[in-house]
């Protein structure tokens, strides 16, 4: 029997989730606390995530990897809750390499991925291009195959990352993709009729996704990949047995989550704080910690009901200065990003249905200069005053926002790391969101610079 005093110390975990539409800032933050940690795990979403980290005034996107990519030593994990496209991860690879990043050695692919293969991205622009043409209302998404990838896996007939092993399998389970998928692209969809960019139309005949290039470009894909392939799972539990500290990197937003965003204007995973646990193949009791990103505004990409949006295209208004200084454009689709004012009752909302340990505010420095701001505290609906944002779409295209006034403030907070160091219009407004939302605020993102943070509290100190 091992003697208690030997046992090793089994490390403390903190799950990092955005917890409006996404793009709160989450890579940034990721990327600052694995200084703490040594394993960095994402546990759900495809490449239709984008992560900007700026290091030394260079700024890098991620997609796929881990944002803790940047820290040497530090292990990255893609859990089986991620759809994989393989030929965007080795893109990003490569990118990371030729920029001088080791991280072959460091990256572990969970065997469980789904793959996303072309049919899925075929499927998935041909079916927004078909709302287009009906003239009814289109999702927005990013048109990379996710929806789709995560149907087939819900459907119990997704190819995944172990089928790459073995060649025959592999075949035989893609012909049968193959004949759904092309069926739909050509009989509901219109793909023959379709103008398709290069790469996808390279794979095409007469609309049709066909068998040879998808085969023999996931068979030269696979030798490459091998090497990284792990039980995910098995690692993280060892490595937390062993005191290691895990970070759980969310994508998109709570807001975004197909059980509790906006509904039908959502992603296709879970983007909560629980589908860690299940993301990535640790028991719940392991998850310590949960972070919430938040930026001190609202943004939203893509379509669907959003209560405090703003003008943010007019010249010279709030949301317009949001949207100029905070370089509002979605990482990986560059379109530009709505904007609006701070919504708590949408924060209560996610501190809900996350178990919310904390807060961190991002992008403050972009409210720099505006002399009077507003913050959303509930909403009227039909008639009725409610302090927490309702589900689904219908209901929330609906609500009337209510807000309080509070001063703005003209010095800047660019850099700053201390918070008594901010303008006391600035101390006022983060207390206001903390009051309204119940959630303490641990930290204070003031520019995407690495290091310009402000810690209340360390996630990683219990």
């Amino acid at each position: 029997m091992m003697n208690k005093s030997s046992a090793p110390v089994a490390g403390r975990n903190v799950v990092v989730v955005g917890t409006q539409w996404g793009d709160e800032g989450k890579g940034k933050l990721v990327d600052w606390l694995t200084e703490t940690a040594t394993g960095v795990v994402r546990f759900q979403g495809g490449h239709n995530a984008g992560h900007t980290l700026v290091i030394n005034g260079v700024k890098t996107a991620l997609h796929l990897i881990p944002s803790g990519i940047m820290r040497p030593g530090v292990k990255c994990y893609i859990g089986n809750g991620v759809v994989l496209s393989v030929s965007k991860l080795f893109e990003e690879i490569e990118g990371l390499e030729k920029a001088g990043v080791e991280l072959r050695s460091r990256l572990r692919v969970s065997e469980g991925c789904p793959l996303i293969l072309p049919f899925h991205a075929a499927i998935d622009i041909a079916r927004e291009a078909a709302k287009e043409k009906a003239g009814t209302a289109k999702i927005g998404t990013t048109g990379r195959g996710i929806g789709p990838a995560y149907e087939d896996k819900i459907a119990r007939r997704a190819l995944r990352v172990q089928d790459l092993k073995y060649p025959e399998r592999f075949a035989t389970k893609l012909r049968e993709l193959l004949d759904l998928h092309n069926h739909v692209l050509t009989t509901y969809l219109g793909s023959k009729d379709m103008a398709w960019d290069a790469k996808l139309a390279s794979y095409m005949v007469d609309g049709q996704i066909q068998f040879e290039p998808v085969y023999v470009e996931a068979m030269a894909q696979a030798e490459l990949l091998k090497p990284m392939i792990a039980d995910v799972s098995r690692e993280l539990n060892a490595a937390h047995a062993a005191g290691a500290n895990l970070l759980f990197e969310g994508a998109q937003g709570t807001l975004l989550d197909i059980d509790h965003g906006t509904y039908p204007f959502v992603t296709s995973s879970n983007c909560v704080a629980g589908n860690a646990a299940a993301g990535a193949g640790v028991g719940p009791g392991l998850l310590h910690y949960v972070l919430g990103i938040t930026k001190a505004y609202c943004t939203r990409v893509g379509g669907g009901p959003f209560p405090t949006e703003l003008d943010w295209e007019a010249e010279g208004t709030p949301g317009w200065h949001m949207s100029t200084v905070g370089a509002e454009r979605g990482t990986t689709t560059g379109r530009a990003r709505r904007c609006g004012w701070f919504d708590a009752a949408l924060l209560k909302r996610s501190a809900q249905v996350n178990g919310l340990s904390g807060l961190c505010i991002t992008k403050l420095d972009v409210l720099d200069g505006l002399t009077e701001l507003k913050l959303c505290t509930g909403y009227q609906l039909d008639g009725e005053t409610i302090d927490i944002l309702p589900m689904g779409a219908d209901d929330i295209s609906r609500c009337v926002p209510i807000y309080e006034t509070l001063p703005g403030w003209t010095d800047s907070t660019v850099g700053v790391t201390d918070f008594a160091k901010l303008p006391a219009a600035a101390q006022q407004y983060l207390k206001r969101i903390e009051k309204t939302t119940g959630v303490p605020i641990h930290m204070v993102s003031t520019s995407p610079d690495r290091d310009h943070t402000i810690m209340v509290r360390h996630p990683y100190h219990a």
